[in-house]
């Protein structure tokens, strides 16, 4: 380290092929702000300045100074000073070269941006008295003298950062020892200021009053000014740079305010879905039965097209219910001999009806025509019953307002990946969510996988209708507006076959989620409507369009925030916000496993589940908006059947 340095002035020009350092003449005071504009706090001090005739010498960071452009003009017009305290303000001793250029050109981006201006002026950030220069940090300084900057640190630190009150801010600043001159650092930015705004009102007029004169850095070395203004090119470009860091402010505060909504969004479902899905477990705790058991035949349509893989496990799996059943399979066309297959199994009570290929509504319709009993249980033809699932489905029957019972659909084919995330889906989200929705008597949904209508209800509802996509949604939406209760049964299990690969994963969600907002919409009269039908519209529309809808559109902020934090934020503090959000889904999890009866094992899945899952069901919701917007009507897609699902072992004898 140079002695001149460490024993010389706290203004320090290297620009040239000799070192030359300025020391603040006596009686003279600089009063230096850093890390503005601010826009609270810098006019209030540049009000005390100019209200008192004093100059005052801002070293401004880029990135505030693109933010509040207008601050920065106003100081400028009141006639201070303007240096530079690079763009971001970091330790600049560990930064590399590239790093350093970069800060200094952003930072000349946003001064010219912002007010038309360069500055030669700079103070690094962290720094303090030449005395207190180490090797790197003088490497460094070397380093932007050769850039063509004069270097200002300074004589005495008020400590103003700390909030240690306004008159010990104020006689910190006074010169030591008296009549001498002082460099005085303080902040017009990066918190509370009012401290040091009061200070400032006892500082002037006291060092005024002692004979003091204020100036500014370019005064102490005897320029005229460190700034300069820049040409057109420079100009423009700095517009274009400030514009665009205003746009991106903009957009990440929206972003933040949505994230919060968004967290707020999650945190509330998964405390509304804890509390009602315990009350819900409770409750059938503590149920007694409305009636008496509801024992009477039952009829079971199975639609089927091109189902040869699995239609004979879901025929096997009906034949051994305990409780007696018809079973009608409807062939809508199958061209790999479905039909054929059934038949060969030789089931006594089971009807097989070949027909035309029409889709599944009409096949649907054609099972309900041939049912001989007023009961009817619907099912995918690759899903498997337990014995006792026919039974413990209708039991909610024996109170003549049901119209309608959902069953508990569980993933069959959950050996490989996708399928655990499928798994943890349809028992954290399905099943969770129709607890709830019991609870407030607006299930909006019995799955076609697991559910049994009263033949009444049907046709009060207009039987099975082709209008949407979520054929299954509209009919439940249906008996909501035609005055019929819909339940869950939760111990009615039944195991499906999901999709086992992304591309059919998206396709069913895809038509899930259009078929859905389809259905909303046919139905959206019910927010009018009186009784269970206008209770479903205000209550069931509404907790559908949030949970359904607008929470997985907006999750994706949730780890675009934290990409965000991670590269431009502090990471730690990311990390332990997208925990804390896991975390909550974990509870969430855990619980719903808990109440289903579920190994917690499958669990160790959940966080990449939940970030994939988020990702696809953004992308699958956005297509659908925009194809619900356009008014295209999808075809119906098939997925491709494997037949892996069987029932478990455990299941057998239930």
């Amino acid at each position: 380290m140079p002695r001149e340095v460490t024993h010389g002035g706290p203004v320090v020009d290297v620009t040239g092929d000799h070192l030359r350092t300025y020391r603040t003449p006596d009686r003279t005071v600089v009063l230096t702000f850093d890390d503005g504009p601010d826009p609270t706090w810098t006019p209030r001090v540049r009000a005390v300045l100019d209200r008192h005739g004093v100059p005052g010498t801002f070293f401004v960071t880029g990135q505030q100074a693109a933010r509040h452009p207008g601050v920065l003009r106003d100081v400028l017009r009141s006639g201070h000073e303007i240096g530079v305290h690079t763009f971001s303000h970091p330790h600049l001793s560990p930064r590399s070269s590239g790093d350093l250029d970069r800060e200094l050109a952003l930072t000349q981006l946003a001064l010219a941006g912002a007010a038309g201006i360069n500055s030669s002026l700079m103070r690094m950030p962290y720094s303090s008295t030449p005395s207190a220069l180490d090797a790197p940090t003088w490497s460094v300084a070397r380093r932007l003298g050769g850039k063509g900057y004069v270097l200002a640190f300074i004589d005495q630190d008020t400590q103003d950062w700390q909030r240690p009150g306004a008159r010990a801010i104020a006689d910190a600043a006074v010169p030591r020892p008296p009549g001498k001159g002082a460099v005085v650092l303080l902040h017009d930015a990066g918190g509370d200021r009012s401290q040091t705004v009061q200070a400032l009102e006892i500082l002037i007029p006291r060092l005024q009053h002692r004979g003091y004169r204020f100036t500014t850095l370019a005064g102490i070395v005897g320029a005229e000014r460190f700034t300069r203004p820049v040409g057109t090119a420079a100009l423009w470009q700095g517009r274009v740079f400030v514009t665009a860091v205003a746009v991106s402010g903009t957009a990440v505060s929206v972003v933040s305010v949505l994230l919060l909504v968004v967290g707020a969004l999650v945190l509330a479902r998964c405390v509304l879905l804890l509390v009602l899905a315990r009350h819900h477990a409770r409750r059938l705790r503590r149920r007694t039965g409305t009636g008496p058991p509801v024992t009477r035949p039952v009829s079971v349509v199975i639609p089927a097209y091109n189902e040869r893989p699995c239609i004979a496990k879901t025929v096997l799996s009906l034949a051994a219910s305990d409780h007696p059943v018809e079973i009608i399979v409807v062939d809508d066309g199958s061209q790999d001999g479905t039909a054929d297959v059934v038949e060969s199994l030789a089931v006594a009570g089971v009807t097989v009806l070949r027909r035309p290929n029409g889709g599944k509504p009409a096949a649907l319709n054609a099972g309900l025509r041939r049912a001989a009993y007023d009961l009817v249980v619907m099912l995918d033809a690759d899903t498997v019953f337990a014995p006792s699932t026919v039974r413990r489905l209708v039991q909610p029957f024996a109170d003549p307002r049901v119209g309608a019972v959902a069953g508990n659909a569980k993933v069959g084919n959950r050996r490989r990946l996708l399928g655990r995330w499928q798994h943890i889906e349809y028992v954290m989200g399905f099943n969770l969510d129709r607890r709830m929705y019991d609870l407030l008597r607006c299930l909006p949904t019995i799955p076609g996988a697991v559910g049994a209508f009263r033949v009444a209800a049907l046709r009060d509802a207009g039987w099975m209708s082709g209008d949407t996509l979520a054929e299954d949604t509209d009919l439940t939406m249906a008996l909501h507006r035609a005055g019929w209760e819909v339940r869950y049964a939760h111990d009615a299990l039944a195991w499906t076959e999901a999709p086992a690969s992304l591309r059919q994963l998206w396709r069913q969600r895809y038509r899930w989620s259009y078929g859905t907002m389809q259905a909303a919409w046919k139905h959206r009269h019910a927010l009018f409507e009186r009784g269970h039908a206008g209770h479903f519209g205000r209550l069931g529309l509404p907790l559908l369009a949030v949970f359904q809808i607008l929470i997985p559109l907006l999750a994706p902020l949730i780890d675009l925030l934290t990409v965000y934090g991670l590269v431009f934020g502090n990471p730690l503090r990311t990390v332990l916000a997208w925990t804390g959000v896991l975390a909550v889904q974990f509870v969430c999890a855990a619980y719903a496993f808990h109440l289903d009866g579920e190994r917690l094992r499958p669990l160790w899945a959940l966080p990449v589940q939940q970030v994939v899952y988020r990702q696809v069901m953004y992308l699958v919701l956005t297509a659908a908006c925009l194809t619900a917007v356009n008014g295209y009507r999808l075809p119906w897609q098939r997925l491709k059947r494997t037949g892996e699902v069987a029932l478990p072992p455990a299941e057998a004898g239930r």
